[in-house]
């Protein structure tokens, strides 16, 4: 949302603005609401507004500026905001009145905006940046002496729904600056550069105010942030009030994750369109939201299982921690731990491949190789030689690579997709993702705090997959094995939407059309109703059907056709969001076909786009502010860590060859940034003197055991294995029922049974290779099988109930 954004190798929170300035030299000691160049800051306060009504957030967030200057400033605001957000309003309160913002052509309001600056006038511009939908600019020109402005904007969202049943709702504090390509345009704001302040010495505040009802009853709120006691408005628990300790230091994002009494029942809602708009328009008719959730029952997985590429980010940025309140273990740490799990739940017959990225990438091998026990144990030993150490963060040159590599038959592609950077050709990246999803699907996880949501979430929407953010409170390696989980479901297929209206009703569905389900997962779709509305007591029914392995499935849910009105039009511009996000892909990549669509969708909705901005003109003064302007840098504070806040510079040259013969790019770094071991590729790795796997991601036994697992899903009778279970080798032998009996199947029992015992609250980690783990006892264990079950609870004193063995 409307707050400070951070340096993407020193996850610092900045207010950049539009056009070059020279960098400080030194740092600002805690003074206020002075820069380093003993400037007043005009930007005082931010506070925000939230309401939070079923799983759709409206939010009201407001700037509060004051120029205590004697000369006028024109300052500039650039702030992250989460991609799905539809923002339809801008205002601002000039001491005291009120000017409402005009959404025009972006051309058009720049132009206008330049013009009115140069005549003397306030204005007032906003708009999205020119590389992303999650990053927004805000212009304030001719601030004049003593003045006091409130901009506030409108937005809309809805909010994911969590695998535990809770809804995420996220104010982004943290951007971090896209990393750019030598030779691309820097008209981004995100290029230049501001002073920096220690986070004592940051001169604006924040405020949170959240209010959150739902007819189902909210059970509780959590929070990665301080919060004021939980405060219920009634008696029912169906709305509470809660708001944002004092004292926010802007040094992670806003977490709020709220927990219904009940989240899984679908439901219909009908909105009344504006009165005055054209019939049969998208604002003049009626609008429907249809929340589902598919009872996809559980199914069982194609023999032929896929291919499966990890891609993982190598920059930089990964050896930082996963934030400043918690240095514990570093990014990489946590992935390769991650990468770990994800190779040990493979199934036998798929292929995989591993590719690290940064300003150069590097393939474990050079095409996807079979799984097996040799490949699995070569995999690994890669992964225990990664490094952050690969520079900046160029993801499009290894897409590119992995998509023009030659399918495998019977095997589709499922790309997992894990960074904590952002780039300035999102745009392209994700166009490059969307043009090659009839062959995969994308599977994408942003890491750390200020992962740009457009990146993320963009190449998992287009490409029929999921996106997961991950946080310093939550761990990858569930959310990594539920995606995992994901991609060996079945594919659900012939989706199809139907409505049963009365006569003279009929619906134009507005979403995109759904073609990929997974179970456990929330269904929005929008949809216009056209025709003659029925009287209040009339209802409709619309039913999703699709079919899984062959058997068919259907959802139906009636509803009361009565719309009701809201003056907001939430749900009209959530559906004009969904339209925008499959055809506005920027100023740039936008297709010339779609481009006049999106500028009507966009100015007809009030709904923000890449090719529009909010402009707002006070002509109303007296007379026009005389003299010329100053620019005001407002400040950025230093979040993680003590790296240099030396500008970065961005170079040519030409480096080794990568894995499959692309180019690479350098990049001129901060010290902390480089690395002697930049030119290697994956042929040239380390792999001299490593650790066995137990001893090197970690110490915690659940991630031993997991890592001495074999690829079939069995576990070899060693020393390992007994210092996991807590045994000796002598125990473990003495234990057996039988003489000259297979240890393997023994030990393989042994592990399933600790799993069970002692690894229950993260079962979602290890559940996929517990399975394949069975199987194989099941395969191999005859008919011992009960005995030795007996025979492993005994030795491990555990009540696990042996049916987890098929018993």
């Amino acid at each position: 949302m409307l707050l400070p954004y951070g340096n993407k190798k020193q996850g610092i929170a900045i207010f950049e603005p539009l056009r070059e300035v020279k960098p400080c030299a030194t740092m600002v000691r805690p003074c206020g609401l002075l820069t380093c160049r003993e400037e007043p800051v005009p930007l005082k306060s931010i506070s925000v507004n939230l309401s939070i009504c079923e799983f759709v957030a409206g939010v009201s967030a407001t700037l509060n500026y004051e120029n205590e200057d004697i000369i006028p400033v024109e300052a500039f605001f650039v702030f992250p905001m989460d991609e799905d957000s539809a923002v339809y309003s801008f205002e601002a309160l000039v001491d005291g009145k009120k000017i409402v913002a005009e959404l025009q052509d972006k051309m058009k309001a720049h132009a206008n905006y330049e013009n009115a600056i140069s005549q003397g006038h306030q204005a007032f511009l906003l708009e999205e940046d020119i590389s992303s939908r999650d990053v927004f600019c805000c212009n304030v020109g001719n601030l004049h002496p003593g003045s006091k402005v409130a901009l506030t904007l409108h937005y809309v969202q809805e909010l994911p729904l969590q695998a535990d049943g809770a809804l995420r709702y996220v104010l982004p504090a943290i951007l971090n600056p896209r990393y750019n390509l030598f030779g691309q345009s820097m008209r981004s704001c995100l290029q230049m550069k501001t002073p920096v302040v220690p986070l004592k010495g940051l001169p604006y505040t924040l405020s949170l105010v959240a209010t959150i009802s739902s007819q189902h009853g909210i059970e509780k709120v959590k929070s990665n942030c301080s919060l004021s006691p939980l405060e219920y408005l009634g008696d029912k628990k169906t709305e509470v009030q809660v708001s944002l300790a004092d004292g926010h230091k802007f040094d992670c994002d806003v977490e709020l994750l709220i927990y219904y009494c009940e989240v899984h029942k679908p439901s219909v809602a009908v909105e009344l369109g504006k009165q005055k708009a054209k019939p049969e328009s998208l604002m003049g008719d009626p609008s429907a939201m249809v929340s589902f959730y598919p009872s996809i029952p559980e199914a069982q997985p194609p023999i032929t299982c896929g291919e499966f590429i990890f891609l993982m980010d190598c920059s930089g940025s990964m050896q930082c921690s996963m934030s400043k309140r918690e240095k514990g273990r570093t990014r990489m740490d946590i992935a390769k731990e991650t990468l770990v799990l994800l190779l040990k739940s493979l199934p036998l017959g798929c292929y995989f491949n591993i590719f690290g990225f940064g300003s150069k990438y590097e393939a474990f091998f050079h095409d996807s190789v079979r799984y097996t026990q040799d490949m699995m144990e070569e995999a690994l030993r890669k992964v225990k030689v990664m490094q952050a150490n690969l520079g900046g963060t160029e993801i499009l040159s290894p897409l590119q690579t992995i998509f023009n590599g030659p399918p495998i038959p019977g095997h589709p592609l499922q790309l997992f997709v894990f960074t904590d950077g952002e780039v300035t050709d999102t745009f392209t990246v994700i166009k490059e993702v969307r043009s090659n999803r009839e062959r995969h699907r994308c599977f994408s996880f942003g890491i750390g705090e200020g992962a740009s949501t457009s990146l993320i979430k963009g190449i998992a929407r287009v490409a029929g997959g999921t996106s997961e953010f991950i946080s310093s409170r939550n761990r990858m390696q569930s959310k990594a094995l539920l995606a995992l989980k994901r991609s060996l479901q079945p594919v659900v297929e012939n989706v199809s939407l139907s409505w049963a209206l009365p006569q003279g009703l009929s619906a134009q569905r507005l979403s995109p059309e759904q073609t990929v389900i997974f179970k456990g997962q929330r269904l929005i779709i929008y949809a216009q109703l056209t025709g003659t509305m029925p009287p209040e007591e009339a209802t409709g029914q619309v039913c999703l059907r699709y079919t899984l392995q062959d058997k068919s499935y259907e959802n139906k849910v009636t509803f009361y056709l009565h719309p009701k009105h809201d003056a907001n039009f939430t749900i009209h511009r959530l559906a004009a969001k969904s339209l925008l996000q499959v055809k506005d892909m920027g100023l740039r990549e936008t297709p010339a076909k779609d481009k006049k669509e999106v500028l009507n969708i966009s100015m007809e909705c009030g709904v923000i786009s890449a090719h529009t901005a909010f402009i707002a003109i006070n002509k109303t003064l007296n007379q026009p502010v005389q003299g010329p302007m100053a620019r005001r840098d407002i400040p950025r504070p230093i979040l993680l860590g003590s790296v240099s806040a030396t500008p970065r510079c961005y170079g040519t040259g030409v480096g080794t060859p990568h894995a499959r013969g692309v180019r690479q790019k350098k990049k001129c770094m901060s010290p902390k940034e480089t690395s002697p071991e930049m030119g290697r590729t994956h042929s040239s790795m380390d792999e001299t003197d490593l650790e066995t796997p137990h001893t090197v991601f970690g110490e915690h036994r659940l991630v031993q055991l997991i890592a001495l697992q074999k690829a079939d899903g069995s576990w070899d009778l060693n020393e390992g294995l007994a210092v996991v279970l807590g045994r000796s080798m002598e125990d473990l032998l003495a234990a057996v029922p039988f003489k000259n009996y297979d240890s393997s199947i023994w030990a393989t029992i042994l592990a399933v049974l600790w799993l069970h015992a002692n690894g229950e609250d993260l079962k979602c980690e290890w559940e996929l290779l517990q399975q394949k783990a069975v199987n194989w006892i099941r395969i191999h264990a005859g008919t011992p099988l009960r005995e030795l079950v007996k025979a492993g609870i005994d030795l491990l004193k555990t009540t696990v109930d042996p049916s987890i063995l098929g018993l």
